[in-house]
């Protein structure tokens, strides 16, 4: 099992979501203290509780090593910290779906389709991983 860790800025949406669809640990550059409601109501969806997850500081992570550190926003990428004991590192930008606007149905429709952008992501991943890619 890889050892993961899923950072964005404020480690309320997209790094919780990818945190809970593959074993990982995630964190924020500038964490917002809180995980987002709709995230929370997106992963319900797929049966998936994030309610009682933390939004939490890259900086918990600094000391430790990760086979894998992915950056899923350009923010984080350009902020975070050097993993050297990281055996790769990838980047996969995502929208950030608190900014969606509208009513709370189409917010909640753009972080439904943030979090299955993320778990396609992660599936393309895993299985290049699996073939030798």
């Amino acid at each position: 099992m890889q050892r993961v860790l899923i950072l964005c800025t404020g480690n309320s949406c997209r790094s919780q979501m990818a945190e809970a669809l593959w074993e990982s640990h995630s964190a924020g550059s500038k964490p917002s203290g809180y995980v987002h409601p709709l995230a929370v109501e997106a992963m319900s969806e797929l049966g998936i509780d994030i309610s009682s997850y933390e939004s939490k500081s890259v900086g918990q992570f600094e000391n430790q090593a990760f086979d894998l550190v992915v950056t899923v926003c350009d923010n984080a990428r350009e902020s975070c910290p050097v993993f050297p004991g990281a055996k790769s590192v990838l980047h996969w930008p995502f929208e950030d779906p608190a900014d969606a606007t509208g009513t709370e149905a189409q917010k909640l429709e753009v972080f439904r389709r943030i979090r299955d952008e993320i778990k396609q992501k992660i599936s393309e991943y895993l299985s290049s991983v699996s073939q030798g890619v």
